[in-house]
């Protein structure tokens, strides 16, 4: 754009995952649409659709972005259509118009023909949903209610920019289900309530995912990528700054023994010594982009399904691991503001949504509270 004074920032982003393989896993003829709160005052809004776990090409017929009552045509390379070949992203035109910071506007796109739905990604949270309806409802404000569905699955779109002020940044919350589910978009809203204008969150997160392990089989291969494949591709951002990791619960818990699923042998078990060389690798490309690295403390898991004393131990050893490197800028040590006192291998009851592994929505606003102020200025 060629002005000094402003910068492409995000202020909308997800991961893209695998979707679980079903026979159905193909539409045609369909509308999805997502809303995206801007933090930021803005002058353009760029939009990025990513086709990185595809197999087969995946064409973008028309998009918008609705904001202020008007719609507004996406182009890529001044054509309205893209088609994405499996492996790769497309980043749209700069697409001129006001943004105000705290709006919410609407990106919606249409898939005229049928298309692989296999590049996705659950997330969930106060800002984190969206919808598919039949037909193409890209320039309908309203959408008949009975040819519309809300999802918490988003497909193919990755990351929404807005041409913004060079002070306004954004923070990376990289991770798991449990990054994936409510405490980024709490953190939103805490940047909202306590006046930090100029900081948007975003998330780059996968259920299941493990920092050194994949399954190749399709039962589980909806359980996500590695860090290998994953951090590189995901964590640069349009004007990204920092990082806050918060993985490796998985690859604790998912090994049980090939007697009792086939799919998890022990031998996927690493050592803390692997598992902590894996957060390093993730610090080392951090630190490539430029970024401030800060790491969160494994959450409390007594109870959780798979539970043992040598899990226990892990747990806690990566996280004095993490509680003390001097690697990164900082921890947020998620473990103690969920532990229950009296029972630290536990979460507190009012924290855990019960399961034992994923905390509740008040456990994830605590999770957004333990986030230092120092992040955030």
């Amino acid at each position: 754009m060629g002005n000094n004074t402003k910068h492409w920032a995000s202020v909308w982003g997800n991961a893209m995952s695998i979707a679980e393989n079903r026979p159905e896993s193909y539409s045609k003829d369909i509308t999805l649409r997502y809303p995206v709160y801007s933090r930021f005052d803005g002058s353009a809004v760029r939009v990025t659709f990513d086709n990185y776990t595809g197999t087969e090409p995946v064409t973008i017929s028309k998009a918008t972005v609705f904001i202020y009552g008007k719609f507004f045509e996406v182009t890529f390379g001044g054509s309205k259509s893209v088609t994405i070949p499996a492996g790769e992203n497309a980043v749209s035109d700069p697409v001129e118009c006001e943004v105000r910071a705290q709006t919410v506007f609407f990106v919606s796109f249409y898939l005229a023909d049928f298309t692989q739905m296999r590049s996705m990604v659950f997330a969930r949270g106060p800002f984190s949903s969206g919808s598919y309806a039949l037909g193409d409802q890209t320039e309908q404000e309203m959408v008949d209610i009975n040819i519309t569905r809300k999802t918490h699955y988003v497909y193919f779109l990755s990351n929404v920019s807005v041409l913004t002020d060079r002070k306004n940044r954004t923070i990376v919350c990289y991770g798991d289900s449990i990054t994936a589910q409510d405490w980024p978009d709490y953190l939103s809203l805490r940047c909202r309530s306590e006046g930090y204008e100029n900081v948007a969150v975003i998330r780059r997160a996968t259920s299941g995912s493990r920092v050194l392990r994949e399954y190749s089989c399709i039962t589980y291969e909806s359980y996500g990528l590695k860090g290998d494949r994953r951090f590189t591709h995901e964590v640069p951002t349009d004007g990204a700054d920092t990082v806050i990791i918060q993985q490796g619960i998985n690859d604790i818990i998912h090994p049980v023994g090939r007697q009792v699923n086939v799919f998890r042998p022990m031998s996927d078990l690493p050592t803390v010594e692997e598992l902590t060389e894996g957060l390093k690798k993730y610090i080392a490309r951090a630190r490539s982009f430029g970024y401030k690295v800060y790491m969160g403390t494994l959450l409390p898991i007594g109870g959780w399904r798979t539970y043992a004393p040598f899990r226990e131990e892990m747990r806690q050893r990566v996280n004095s691991w993490i509680r003390s490197t001097d690697l990164i800028d900082g921890f947020i040590d998620f473990d103690k503001a969920l532990a229950d006192p009296d029972k630290p291998t536990h979460m507190l009851p009012q924290y855990d949504s019960g399961d034992h592994l994923h905390p509740s929505a008040a456990g994830y606003k605590a999770m957004a509270d333990a986030v230092q102020k120092e992040i955030l200025e």
